[in-house]
Parts: C-alpha cells; structure tokens; sequence
C-alpha cells in the first residue's frame, strides 16, 4: 500500500458489492465515510470516518478542523449566554478527541468523556451501554461531581448516530441524576432512519427537555437481508491469520515531553478552560522538542495515539505540523476487530495487530493499529499515557515492535496519566495488589480470571485428611487454617470423568447459557462476574465464554475468597468497589447444598455494607445448579453429575481451596490460596472448559426456550434442600446441619476432603452416581439407597469422628 492509495477517500465499493450495503447521502456524506467489516456479532459493517483520526491516518488540522467547526455551530445555536454554563460529553474510545475539539469550538466549555478503564478510589457518577459497540460499557468519572450536576446545556459528541441507542441511553441515565432543560446531539454523520430519528424526539417530549442535533452531514446506510450472516460468511473468506511480528529494523526512541504538572491528559475526570489555556501555552515547546528528535529530512510522520488519548496527540500532531516542514498524519490504536484488506475500494488496507498494553476493564486482549503498515512513514511518535508504558508495550511482539518493523524511526513520547486529588489521602489504607492471572497463576488464561487471592503456594498447609478433619471437629482449627492433602485420581477414577464429561457437557451447557442469559436479561447489562473461589471458578469462566460467544461481549471475571463462619474476603469487596460499580458485580458459584454459603453472603454483605459504607452489592448467587432451590439465578435445579465437582485443583485451574490464617493472611491481603504447578501433568482444567463450550451451538435454541419459560416461572426460593437437611440431621443422630453434605458435587467433596461416614443416594439414581459409588468402595463408606431423597445424594460426616474407627455397622466409634 503506497501514500497515495493510503490517502485516498474510499467509495465504500468493497462492501457494497460483496455485501450489498449502501451509503446514501451527499457529496458531504461520501467524501467523509468509507466502509469496512468487523468481527461483531451486532453489526457486520463499520463507517470509517476519514476525518475522526481513528482508523485512517489524517492530517490533524482536518481531524481538529471538523471538530472544531461543530463546536462552533452548537455555540451559536445556544447563544453566548447558554453556551458559557456547556459541559461536552464525549464518548469512549472513537470521540474522546472530536469532544475535545468541539468544546474548544464552543470556547468556554468544560469537558468530559467517558471511559472503560475504572480508576481506583474515582467514584462513578453514572453509565451507560453502547449495544452496537465491541467493548459496550461507558463509566463516567468526573473528579468533580458537579460537573454533570449543573442546569446548563449538555453537549452529547459522538462520531456517527446510527440508532441513536447510545445517546437515549446516556440521557434516561444522566436526566434521570440531574434533569436539565437542554441536552444538544453532535456528531460528524446522522445515519439514523426516520424512524430511530421520531425516537429522539420521543424522549424530547418524555422528559420535558429540548433536544437539538448538529451533524457536519447525514445519510442512510441501506442494509440487506441477513446482513450479519453475510458479514460473518465474509469475514471468514477474507481475513487472514494473524501474521507474527517482523523483527524490528526501526530504532525505538523515548522523547521526554516535559508535560505540565498536574495537568489532566484529557476528560476523563474533567477538562475545564484553565486546563485548555496551559495546554495552549504548553504545547510549542512539547512540539519543538518532538521536531527535534526526528530523524533529519524525514519526509512523512505519522503521530498515532492511544485508543482513549486520542485529544492530547491530536494537538500535538496538530503543532508539530505547524513547527516541521514534514507531512504529518495523526490516527490512533483502537479495541476494534477490523477486516483489513488491500483494494483501493475498501477503507481499512492493512493492520497491525498487539497485546493490550494497559490495565483495561475488560482485561487483557488485542488491540489495533489500522492503515498504518505500508503507508511509508518515515518516522511514527507514539503517544501512550503512563499507565500503558508497560513491559507489554516494549514487549518483542507489543506495539513499539510492530511499529518498528514498518518504520526506521519510532518516537515514544508518555503523558502522565492524570490520577483526581483525593482527600485525606494520607489516611487511605495501603494500596490493595492486582489480581493474580495466568500462567503466572492458574492455568486459565489470563482474559478468563483475575483472582483476588494472596499467593502461599511456597507454604507448606496441607495435612493428613484425619488429622485435620479431628482438629476441625474438636474445635481446635477453622477448616480453612490449613488444607487436604490434593486427591491423585486412579486410571478408573479418571475414565469416569472423561466418561461423564461426554455425556454431561451439553446438560452443563445448556446450564450455563440459562444462568448467563438470565443474569445480562434480569440482573444487570453490564455484569461483573465474580465466582466463589474455587468451585465457582470454572462455571464463572464457562458464563463469561457464553457471552462471548453469543453476545461477542467480555465480560470482566474475578474469583474471591468466601469461607463458612468468617465470611466473605472484605479486602476483595473493596477492590471491587474500587474499579467497578458494586450493582454490576455478580456473584458466582457452581451449585447450591443447604444454602449455607447463599446465607454467609447474605450476612457478610450486609456487615460490609455498615462497616464500609459501601452500597450495590446484590448478596444473590447465580449458580449453575439450585437442588435445594436457595436462590432466583439459576441454570437448573436438578441435581446432577457436574463433572468439575468430580476433582479439586485439576479442574479448577490448579488452584487449591482457600486459606484464611492470621499469620499467613494481614489485614490489608486477600485471603491465600496455593497453585500446585506440580500438578500441570494432571490439568483437566481447560479440557473440561472446551468440552463444553463445544456444545454451545447446539443448545443455543433450547437455551432461548427455557429461558423464555424460566423468566415467567415462580423461582421464589423454597430452601426445602434447608429443611430436608435438618431432618436427615435429626433422623441419623448427627444433631449438626453442618456435617450434612447434600448433592452430588458435595458429597463428592467429603468423599475427596472429608472423613465421611456414610453416603445416601436416592433410590434409582444412575450414572451421575458412579463416581460417587468408585470413590465410597475405596474408602470403605457404605452407601445406603433411600426413597423420597430431594437430592440425588447426600454425604455424611459424623460428629463422634475420632481418628477414624469405625463400628461394623459404619458408624463412628466414640473413645
């Protein structure tokens, strides 16, 4: 691809001739769109704006020019006086800089826009959904909450409307904080319908405001049927795999830009006029110093910035083309799966594609640099703020890499990434860590789990199953100061997993499509899913594939620490309040018993909630399973063979259950859990995950049906597994409900952790017991069939444990 393809403005004929999708508009609306496909399961086909700075290389003055027009537009619209109390609000990633221009059109105006990255310790003033969108969730994060408290107009900035979703979205949510009496809608195309445009008039009306549209242009874009499908089938034909990083041949230089201190590196907490006046002043000698460092008689340079940092490079790649006889084109790296293909009709012509580089919301993935490889730069200044100048993004196949390998010269220049003054910092408690990920931790992929555990794997905890079982019984030790020593399954034991993973994984599957799509239709659309560490992991990474799959959405996963009598990891909740909204939080487990632990969150929430004064966290667990019918969120209610109850750690990541000891644990750790990488050999983990994800496909249209019947039922909890278990504790003399174990995957745990006495199993039951059964035998446990069993098993610890004697009959001998 050479500089004049590269700066061609496209017809959009690619598309429309495979596709049959078509721009319709003026000469205003073709000269500033082009066409492409992307990998979404949404919308087959994306506007490319020549002149937004995002995925076509542009000279910055064009890109701020437009930006700034519109600003001028709307401050004649409003009149000087309405024009002075403005905020703009722009929208993450595509319209952070034309925002930014726009304010400085309207001269006076303070601006914001909105993100996907949580700050800690920033409170969230609202949110809202772009459902088109490939990362949906916008945050709002102003440093100073008045900022979208006031009465004056609010400037909504976006790229393109094509529904018009997004903006309703935004309004409903902000009206709803702070009504105001003027809202105005911007953007550089209007692409609605007739009838998307009768909705925005619709909500004018609703909500007792007035609601203005300027737009440089508009048009239609006319879709034919089956559009998705035809999108996907050619999106399949054209794109190529990814072709790994060319060893670098540019230098990699870091520039020092001397930003102001203290000045924000855009709106994400709010950029007011005094911050636009010291950049102003700022800006000639940030400039100059880029100019410098350019290699001599460089001809063409290309400024790129940061997905959401599209304002701060805009206005640097604006001034150095001011103070450098170079021709300077300005675009940015986005989150946005693209075709690239290489016709003069078609507007993305190549892509360079990296690791996230960053600590995104959504967690680790690819990102996108578009039009950039063979566009024959001579030099490329990357722009990144300093949260992202990581070891990921000096890494031998991150951005400055792959830059390096299309260009002789990369400039890496790092605004300082802007973090809101807090009060009373210095009595802020000590920072929390990260979550731990894979493969440094677990061996799930680093995307599919953050856990908010402490590392202990180098201590020594695990101690023999009966001394344990008569230190926790005698009341010596908690059950989680220490650990059982990990199960090794025979060849037998490990036939009838495999076994029953074959048959099972479609049930599970269809388990897990139910739970998912009851959680994003009922409980929020923005979930934030956090499993019960450790048997909640997988059907937490299994839901979060679900969405993936069906709804093209990543849905942030993180696994915490929830112990019987101590209660949820306090620490883990205030990480999570931190970088998310607590209403988004979901929490996750694989299936219910007697409801214990749905009744240790309920009562841990709550205490949380006085001690912290933190609100949002909704205490319901979604579950795979519910025999004993605790919960509203649920994929099933029947108790059968979940295979990842089967085993411990070699399903789960390799992780152990959790530990919560005084002097391993302090009070500012997560609780501690250990990674037996010794184990890799055994780890079934990722087998059992794509077992079932394998069956997604064919039980989608099932799960559409139950889900439909699900939402209408009555799923009021019964707690009759509660009930049956306080009656088998009466009948079998065990007088404590906690050594009752009901269901298949706890009896499964007391056969692998615990002393067990005896198993019930429920007259009939079948295959989902053969497990069960082979695990008693070795063990010497007898198994008793009982009629009228709520569950299909029940596995029994006797409090008169000692030293594991036992009569002829089974039971426990008492010394």
């Amino acid at each position: 691809m050479n500089k004049a393809v590269n700066d061609a403005v496209w017809s959009g004929t690619w598309v429309a001739e495979r596709l049959g999708v078509e721009l319709r508009g003026d000469e205003e609306l073709t000269g500033l769109l082009g066409l492409a496909l992307r990998r979404n399961p949404k919308r087959a086909h994306l506007l490319v704006s020549n002149v937004l700075g995002k995925h076509v290389p542009q000279s910055p003055s064009v890109v701020y020019g437009h930006g700034f027009a519109l600003g001028r537009r709307v401050r004649d619209l409003l009149g000087p006086a309405e024009a002075a109390e403005a905020v703009v609000l722009g929208y993450a990633e595509t319209a952070t800089g034309l925002g930014h221009s726009v304010a400085d059109g309207l001269g006076t105006a303070c601006c914001l826009h909105s993100t996907r990255r949580p700050v800690a310790g920033v409170a969230r003033a609202g949110g809202f959904e772009e459902s088109h969108s490939h990362a949906t969730s916008h945050l709002l994060l102003p440093e100073d909450p008045a900022l979208l408290a006031g009465d004056g107009p609010l400037v909504l900035v976006d790229d393109e409307f094509s529904t018009g979703n997004t903006v309703l979205n935004t309004i409903r949510d902000l009206h709803a904080r702070h009504p105001r009496r003027r809202y105005v809608v911007v953007a550089l195309v209007d692409m609605r319908s007739p009838a998307d445009a009768g909705r925005l008039h619709g909500l004018a009306r609703e909500i007792g405001a007035r609601v203005d549209l300027v737009a440089a242009a508009s048009g239609t874009v006319e879709l034919p049927e089956h559009v998705l499908e035809k999108g996907r089938e050619l999106v399949a034909r054209y794109e190529r795999p990814a072709v790994p990083a060319q060893r670098a041949r540019g230098r990699i230089t870091r520039v020092a830009l001397r930003w102001p201190r203290g000045l924000p590196d855009g709106g994400r907490h709010g950029f007011t006029p005094a911050h636009r006046d010291r950049l102003e002043r700022a800006l000639p000698a940030m400039a100059a110093r880029l100019a410098e460092a350019l290699p001599q008689g460089a001809r063409r340079v290309l400024v790129l910035g940061f997905e959401e940092l599209m304002y701060a490079p805009l206005r640097l790649a604006r001034e150095l083309e001011h103070v450098t006889a170079a021709e300077v084109r300005y675009s940015t790296t986005t989150r946005s799966p693209v075709l690239a293909v290489d016709d003069p009709g078609y507007a993305i012509r190549t892509r360079l594609v990296f690791p996230a580089h960053d600590d995104p919301a959504d967690g680790p993935g690819e990102r996108y640099a578009y039009n950039v490889a063979g566009a024959g730069f001579d030099a490329i200044v990357a722009v990144v703020d300093s949260v992202a100048d990581t070891p990921g993004l000096h890494a031998p196949d991150g951005l400055l890499a792959q830059l390096a390998a299309h260009t002789p010269h990369v400039l890496l220049a790092v605004v300082p990434s802007y973090v809101p003054a807090r009060p009373h910092a210095h009595e802020r408690p000590p920072m929390l860590p990260e979550p731990l990920r894979g493969p440094a931790f677990s061996s799930y992929a680093p995307q599919e789990v953050g856990w908010l555990l402490r590392d202990l794997s180098e201590v020594t905890l695990e101690a023999p199953t009966e001394e344990r079982e008569e230190a926790i019984q005698s009341g010596g030790a908690h059950y989680a100061e220490s650990l059982p020593v990990e199960y090794q399954p025979s060849e037998q034991y490990q036939r009838l997993f495999h076994a029953a993973l074959e048959v099972s994984a479609a049930r599970i599957a269809h388990a897990v499509g139910v739970v998912t799509e009851t959680v994003l239709t009922e409980r929020t659309p923005a979930p934030v899913l956090v499993s019960l560490a450790r048997a909640g992991t997988p059907v937490g990474v299994l839901m979060r594939r679900w969405a993936r799959f069906r709804h093209g959405r990543e849905l942030p996963h993180y696994a915490v620490s929830i112990v019987r009598g101590r209660g949820i990891d306090a620490n883990a909740l205030r990480w999570l309040a931190a970088h998310h909204d607590p209403a988004d939080v979901v929490f996750v487990d694989g299936w219910t018993g007697k409801g214990a632990i749905t009744r240790e969150l309920a009562d841990a929430i709550a205490r949380f909630e006085r001690e912290e004064g933190v609100t949002g966290f909704d205490p319901e667990i979604a579950v795979l399973a519910d025999p004993g019918s605790c919960v509203r969120t649920y994929g099933t209610r029947e108790d059968f063979l979940i295979p990842s109850a089967c085993l411990n750690s070699t399903v789960s990541g390799l992780i152990s259950r959790t530990v919560l000891r005084a002097d391993l644990v302090g009070p500012h750790d997560f609780h501690g859990a250990k990674f037996y990488r010794e184990l890799a050999g055994s780890d079934l983990s990722n087998v059992f995950l794509d077992a079932v994800g394998a069956r997604f496909a064919e039980v989608a249209d099932s799960v559409d049906m139950a889900v439909k019947e699900l939402l209408s039922a009555d799923r009021t909890p019964t707690w009759e597994g509660w009930a049956a278990v306080e009656r088998i504790s009466e009948e079998y003399g065990i007088h404590d409900v906690n050594l009752v174990k009901p269901g298949v995957g706890e009896t499964t745990r007391v056969l692998l952790r615990r002393v067990p006495w005896r198993i019930l199993a429920r007259a009939g039951a079948g295959a989902d017991l053969d497990h069960v059964r082979l695990l008693a035998e070795q063990r010497g446990v007898p198994v008793e069939e009982v009629d009228e069993l709520p569950y299909t098993c029940v596995g029994l610890i006797h409090p008169r444990f000692t030293r594991g004697a036992t009569g002829a009959d089974g039971r426990a001998v008492n010394h």
